[in-house]
C-alpha cells in the first residue's frame, strides 16, 4: 500500500464513459430520419477535413443539415479562449457541455510538422509537484469524442487562412469563424494539417484508458498516424501492460523526472504506488511485446535533479537487464498487426538503448517568487545531457514552445481570466 496517496480517485480505465461518443449518436440520429448508413461516413469525412457546421456539407440535402444542426451539437466542446505566441504555437481552452475545462496546445514547427497536446482528463488526481495542473480540482475523465474534438478544432484553426498567415509570421489579433474547408464533396481530399499528437496535456491518459485509445482509432482521419501518436504516463503500471497487448503501433513515453526512489515519490506521489524501477521493468516488457523505442520524460530542476551523479543514475537505471528478462515479455512473440517483423534496438548495447531521453527545461507554473522550484542553467542541462549520451543514451533536449502563453510543458491550468 501506499504510504500516501495523491488527490483524487485512482479511477480505472474502465469506468471511461465512451458511451456518449458522438459518431454513435450520429449514426442513431441519422438512422432516425431514415437515412443510409454512409451518411455517418460522409459526414465524419466532413468534419475531419476541417468543416465548421454541417451547413457546410454541401453535398448532403440540405433538410438534413438543417434538422442534424437542430437536433446535434456539432462539437462537445465549447471554446473559450485561444491565447498565440509569437512562435505560432496556440493554445486553446474549452469548456465540456457541463462545465469541466480543459486545455489543448497545437505546435507549429518549421519542417511543417503541426503536433497537437491533447489533454485526457479535466484536471488531474497524481498531484505532481511541478506540475500546474495537479494542482487543479480534478473533475473527470473525458469522453472519446472530447478528446477528438480538440484535435478537430485545431484541424479546423488550420484551414482558417488568418491562422495560416500567422504560421507565416503576421501575429496579430484574429477572430470570426473558420473558412469552408478546402476540400468539397466527396472527389477531392483536403491537405491535413496535424501531423503529430501527444497525450501530454491535462490527465493521466492510462486512467482513461479506453477512451484514449478509442480517439487514437479516428485520429488517422485527421492525418494523425498511430505510429505518430505518443501516450505519456506517470508509470501507471496497468495501464503500460494494457497498452502493450494493444494491436497498434502507438508509442509510449514515461515520465520519471528522478532515478532514486525518495525524490521522485517528493516529486511525484504516485511513485508511492508504482516504483519507479517496477515501472521500468513494464516498459521493457512493453518494448519486447511491441518493439518501439520509450521516450524518458525529465524534466530539469536545478539543485534538485539536475546534478551529474544523478544522470548517471538515470543512465544505469536505463542499462539494466534486457527486456526478455521479464515474464510479460515471454508472453507472446514480438510485433503485431501493422508493425515491422525486425526487431527493434538490443536492449543495454551502447547507441542502441531501447529508452530515449527527452530532458525538459523547468516551464514556471506559479509566480516568481512562489515557486519553489527553478529551472536548470543550459550548461547544467547540456552537462547531464553529455552523461547520458556518454552511458548510450540518446538524449534530446526539448524545445521550449508556448511559455509566454502558458502552453509550455507542466503549465497547463484552465486557468480563469
Amino acid at each position: 500500500m501506499p504510504r500516501r496517496r495523491a488527490r483524487g480517485t485512482w479511477q480505472d480505465a474502465s469506468a471511461a464513459t465512451i458511451a456518449s461518443m458522438d459518431l454513435e449518436l450520429l449514426e442513431q440520429t441519422l438512422a432516425r430520419h431514415g437515412q443510409p448508413r454512409f451518411r455517418a461516413r460522409q459526414v465524419w469525412g466532413w468534419a475531419a477535413r476541417g468543416a465548421a457546421s454541417y451547413e457546410q456539407m454541401t453535398d448532403l440535402p440540405a433538410w438534413l443539415r438543417e434538422a442534424l444542426a437542430s437536433e446535434l451539437p456539432f462539437s462537445s466542446l465549447q471554446l473559450q479562449r485561444e491565447s498565440r505566441a509569437c512562435d505560432g504555437t496556440i493554445k486553446a481552452r474549452f469548456a465540456t457541455r457541463d462545465g469541466h475545462p480543459l486545455e489543448t496546445v497545437l505546435m507549429r514547427y518549421r519542417d511543417r510538422r503541426r503536433s497537437i497536446c491533447v489533454s485526457s482528463q479535466s484536471g488531474c488526481p497524481l498531484d505532481c509537484t511541478f506540475c500546474a495542473t495537479g494542482r487543479m480540482r480534478f473533475a473527470r475523465n473525458l469522453s472519446a469524442s472530447e478528446i477528438v474534438d480538440q484535435a478537430l478544432h485545431f484541424t479546423r484553426v488550420e484551414e482558417h487562412p488568418r491562422y495560416r498567415s500567422a504560421a507565416r509570421g503576421d501575429h496579430g489579433a484574429h477572430g470570426g469563424h473558420p473558412a469552408t474547408p478546402r476540400a468539397s464533396g466527396q472527389g477531392e481530399r483536403a491537405a491535413r494539417p496535424l501531423t503529430h499528437c501527444v497525450f501530454m496535456g491535462m490527465g493521466e491518459p492510462m486512467l482513461n484508458l479506453d477512451a484514449v485509445l478509442a480517439a487514437c482509432e479516428r485520429l488517422p482521419d485527421l492525418g494523425v498516424t498511430q505510429r505518430r501518436t505518443t501516450i505519456s504516463t506517470v508509470g501507471w503500471i496497468p495501464g503500460i501492460e494494457r497498452l502493450a497487448e494493444h494491436d497498434r503501433p502507438l508509442r509510449l513515453a514515461i515520465s520519471v523526472h528522478a532515478a532514486e526512489e525518495a525524490l521522485r515519490s517528493q516529486l511525484m506521489p504516485v511513485n508511492d504506488r508504482f516504483p519507479l524501477r517496477d515501472v521500468i521493468d513494464a516498459a521493457r516488457a512493453f518494448h519486447a511485446r511491441r518493439r518501439r523505442r520509450i521516450f524518458v520524460e525529465y524534466v530539469l530542476l536545478a539543485g534538485v535533479n539536475d546534478r551529474y551523479e544523478q544522470a548517471l543514475a538515470l543512465a544505469r537505471l536505463l542499462t539494466g537487464p534486457a527486456a526478455g528478462a521479464y515474464p510479460a515479455a515471454r508472453a507472446r512473440p514480438a510485433g503485431g498487426p501493422g508493425e515491422r517483423s525486425a526487431a527493434g534496438p538490443r536492449p543495454g548495447a551502447r547507441g542502441s538503448s531501447i529508452f530515449k531521453v527527452n530532458l525538459i527545461p523547468y516551464n514556471a507554473t506559479i509566480a516568481a517568487g512562489a515557486d519553489p522550484y527553478r529551472g536548470s542553467t543550459r550548461e547544467s542541462i547540456a552537462a547531464f545531457q553529455a552523461a547520458l549520451q556518454s552511458r548510450g543514451i540518446p538524449a534530446t533536449v526539448r524545445l521550449t514552445r508556448g511559455r509566454a502563453i502558458n502552453a509550455a510543458c507542466g503549465q497547463l491550468a484552465a486557468e480563469v481570466a
